[in-house]
């Protein structure tokens, strides 16, 4: 993917931190606006987000007018930015971002530093992990979030339960339904702490008409298991608790914005959010950043952020073209 190398001496305009829907939605942009050159930092081996391991539709309506699977939908995005132009560089991690644009790389060829005019985050979300959602009982084989399920079962064809309990009702969880149905894998029932789904309503039929029970206003009390997951402990509306036998539980959901990066620099911290304080412009406290994408909040579907994405790239190419007016302007004296 890449024309050249990223340590080379010609200026980077944009450095993106990120190659998921937004961050390459936003290379592309600016690219299309005119912007010379173009880069995208991604620490996978492979670009294009989480969508590459959603080997489900629906993607890509919005943005190419097609119903596409996650891995076309990413190998889609992945072409359009390269076609314009992007320099895409994988299996790069920053390793600190700097004031006036500055970011250390690490790559396979050692460690770098470079330069930008402007530098986007599209650094995207996570899941919070179980460690973090401070669920009672064993440490047992089978806890997986929604983005470690889709990895064995896309990426490893692996088949890591075959009854498992879904938490959270977020469209990730339906998502993660069907996941399910790609594998062989029956969820015994969806719980969702909440009096409603967090899903659009219409999203609620799924899981019923696929005869995975949705259990509203029911909490996780325990997982249950030796080595591995025997069952869990819920909680009904009326605070009775009750067993469910199953062999696996999906943590889907309950998102934080995936901004180490961010907080470990200079920038200013939202601590409502945890990600990178910005303004209506998503421009960050050091001008030369920018921030888009599920990075900021709320979360958004690969669709929306490639959408947001966009509007940041042109917004950025237009940032730039003042600024070299200004500088090429003549002077008055």
């Amino acid at each position: 993917m890449r024309s050249r190398s990223l340590g080379e001496a010609h200026s980077i305009d944009v450095a993106l931190i990120g190659a998921g829907p937004s961050g390459l939605a936003a290379a592309t942009a600016l690219k299309e606006a005119g912007v010379e050159r173009v880069v995208v930092l991604e620490r996978e081996p492979q670009a294009g987000g989480i969508p590459r391991h959603c080997g489900h539709p629906p993607f890509g309506m919005r943005e190419f007018k097609q119903v596409l699977t996650g891995p076309a939908y990413a190998a889609r995005l992945v072409k359009t930015a390269l076609d314009a132009g992007v320099e895409i560089y994988t299996g790069t991690t920053v390793t600190e971002a700097l004031p006036n644009g500055v970011l250390s790389v690490a790559t396979t060829d050692g460690l770098h530093q470079i330069s930008a005019s402007r530098i986007i985050y599209a650094t995207g979300m996570r899941e919070t992990p179980r460690s973090a959602r401070l669920i009672s009982g064993a440490r047992v084989q089978g806890v997986l979030n929604t983005g470690a399920l889709q990895s064995m079962v896309y990426l490893k064809h692996r088949r890591p339960f075959s009854n498992p309990v879904i938490i959270g009702s977020e469209l990730v969880a339906f998502s993660a339904i069907m996941t399910c149905r790609h594998a062989g894998i029956r969820p015994i029932a969806m719980i969702e702490a909440n009096p409603k789904i967090s899903a659009p309503w219409p999203c609620a039929f799924y899981p019923r008409f696929l005869g995975v029970r949705l259990l509203t206003q029911t909490r996780l009390v325990q997982i249950n298991g030796d080595k591995t997951v025997e069952g869990v402990t819920i909680a009904g509306p009326d605070g009775q608790t009750k067993q469910i036998a199953c062999d696996g539980v999906i943590l889907s959901g309950d998102f934080t914005p995936e901004a180490a990066l961010a907080r470990s620099g200079h920038l200013e911290i939202d601590l409502a959010t945890g990600g990178p304080h910005v303004d209506q412009w998503s421009q960050c406290s050091d001008p030369t950043y920018f921030a888009t994408g599920n990075l900021l909040p709320p979360i958004k579907t690969a669709g929306k952020s490639w959408a947001e994405g966009r509007k940041i790239g042109q917004q950025v190419a237009q940032e730039l073209v003042k600024q070299s007016r200004r500088a090429h302007a003549p002077s008055n004296r």
